[in-house]
Order: structure tokens, then C-alpha cells, then sequence
């Protein structure tokens, strides 16, 4: 229950503007994955694609994808030519957007989206590095994550 202040009766501070709109844009991103992931595996699966590897790596403020391997079976092959229409949630608007990319872009995309999503600031400090894995057989992705981190063990002795 709101009082005159707008604030809830609880003592707690109602949602600002900012949260309220950061809380629909997560929900339109969450409606729109599974069709941007069902555009990029029916693209791939229609080139013959049955994995690509993405590998990537960051460290102190900045991090990039380094590798992509894409196969047909054992066989190393180009990034399929070709586009994929996607939707995209952007801030503030409660419809997504459309458009057309190519597939390498589309790749590179879910890559760094599903990277901020699950490990937010990868890229920072000892950074992360690791690999996708984007099995089309199974429209799976399998995000392989190492965590670099610096440990100090501290030890004083007063004789």
C-alpha cells in the first residue's frame, strides 16, 4: 500500500523511473532470446553448421572474442554468408526492435549478451576468458567460464 509520498507503507522507497524501466527492458530481453537463438540455429542448421566455438578473453577493463571456429562435422569451415532477422529489446520502448544482421554478427551478439548476463564485468580487473559452445544438433550453447582472480595470504609473527 502507496501513502501520499509514494512511498510504501512498509518504510521501504517505491521503484525510481530507472529501475521500473531497467525491470520491462530485462523482461523484453528475456521474450526475445528465444527467438533471436531459434533465428541464429535455423540459419546454421540450414548452411549445415553442427558447431562453433567461440573463445574470448578479457582482463583489465577490456575484453574481446579472440577465436571462432566454425565446423561441419570435423571440418573447419567459414562463418555461413547470410543474414538473420533479431529483435532487440532498447531501452525505454516497450516493442522490440527489428532488424537484419548477418549471422557472424548475430553469433558475436549472443556471445556478449549472454556473457554480461551471466557474468557481469568479465572483462574487468584478473578479467575471465573461456568459450561457447554452439551445438546446432542439440540448439544448445554451453558457456565454458574460467575466473581469473588474485589471491594475497597475509601472515605477521611478533616475537
Amino acid at each position: 500500500m502507496m501513502n501520499d509520498s509514494n512511498t510504501p507503507s512498509d518504510g521501504s522507497s517505491a521503484p525510481s523511473d530507472w529501475e521500473i524501466k531497467r525491470v520491462a527492458q530485462d523482461r523484453l530481453r528475456a521474450e526475445v532470446q528465444p527467438y533471436n537463438k531459434a533465428a541464429l540455429f535455423d540459419s546454421l542448421a540450414a548452411a549445415g553448421i553442427t558447431l562453433i566455438v567461440v573463445s574470448f578473453d578479457g582482463y583489465g577493463d577490456s575484453g574481446q572474442i579472440e577465436d571462432v571456429e566454425v565446423k561441419v562435422g570435423d571440418t573447419v569451415v567459414p562463418m555461413p554468408e547470410g543474414t538473420i532477422e533479431i529483435a532487440e529489446a532498447l531501452w525505454d520502448q516497450s516493442e522490440p526492435n527489428r532488424s537484419t544482421i548477418s549471422i557472424a554478427d548475430t553469433n558475436e551478439r549472443f556471445v556478449y549478451e549472454l556473457l554480461t548476463d551471466t557474468h557481469c564485468g568479465w572483462e574487468n580487473n584478473d578479467g575471465a576468458y573461456g568459450d561457447f559452445i554452439f551445438d546446432v544438433a542439440e540448439r544448445t550453447i554451453t558457456l565454458d567460464y574460467n575466473e581469473r582472480y588474485t589471491q594475497s595470504d597475509y601472515t605477521q609473527h611478533i616475537f
